[in-house]
């Protein structure tokens, strides 16, 4: 019986999260595709003339439209063409203001050296007594650096929430005031998804725990009483 419950969660920590990874790849796929098909025509689609869906196919498109636009844009004539249109978009009032903000987006996520975010950090937010996971994206430049005492010394920190972090706060904190860690901003970036239960260590240790499911040796991980646990299992923030 302990070794079927040990084939049981060996087989559900591998599955587990192979199965959603599936799952949320799928859905994007399928999202995509329902975005791009449509547009195709008739004799350019699959999905008319076959019995059966082909998965993916509206990415592969977009991935060339996209490859191609490029490629037109590097060209002296599409280069003419995009500065053309881009002129017309700086006359629209309020598409401008928002297109000008999306290319500037892309432009520092995409740049070859820029980084979205440099460092993982604790900084004091919402107010000094409490302290949170923040993501460094450079020092504080232009006019906010300028307003700011000690402008030159200040850093530029986005503080994600919980469990999304494409939400969060934008602020401006002296670098004195920043606790910078060693973890990377993926990690970092793992334990503000998981509500804090994920981090290095408990990947580390989930990896253990399948290679000695797998052996057979789980009995004692698994059934292991409350004063059998290992010390320091939960550190208390001092």
């Amino acid at each position: 019986m302990t070794r079927l419950r040990n084939y049981f969660l060996t087989g559900l920590l591998v599955a587990g999260p192979a199965g959603i990874t599936v799952y949320l790849t799928w859905s994007m796929v399928s999202w995509i595709d329902s975005w791009v098909k449509p547009y195709l025509p008739a004799a350019y689609n699959p999905d008319t003339y076959l019995s059966f869906r082909v998965p993916g196919y509206g990415l592969v498109v977009a991935i060339l439209v996209i490859t191609l636009i490029g490629f037109l844009t590097a060209n002296i004539v599409g280069a003419s063409i995009f500065s053309f249109s881009e002129e017309l978009v700086e006359r629209m009032p309020l598409v401008r203001n928002l297109y000008k903000g999306l290319k500037q987006i892309f432009s520092s996520v995409l740049a070859d050296k820029g980084n979205a975010f440099k460092q993982a950090a604790l900084v004091r937010f919402p107010h000094p007594g409490i302290w949170t996971i923040g993501f460094i994206a450079g020092t504080t430049r232009g006019e906010i650096a300028e307003r700011l005492e000690g402008g030159d010394d200040m850093l530029t920190v986005y503080v994600p929430t919980t469990p999304n972090p494409t939400g969060g706060y934008l602020v401006f904190i002296r670098r004195e005031d920043v606790i910078l860690l060693d973890m990377t901003v993926e990690d970092a970036a793992k334990y503000v998804i998981s509500f804090g239960l994920v981090t290095a260590q408990s990947a580390d240790a989930a990896e253990g725990l399948i290679r000695s499911l797998s052996k057979g040796g789980a009995r004692q991980s698994v059934t292991t009483g409350e004063s059998e646990r290992p010390p320091h299992s939960v550190q208390e923030p001092s």
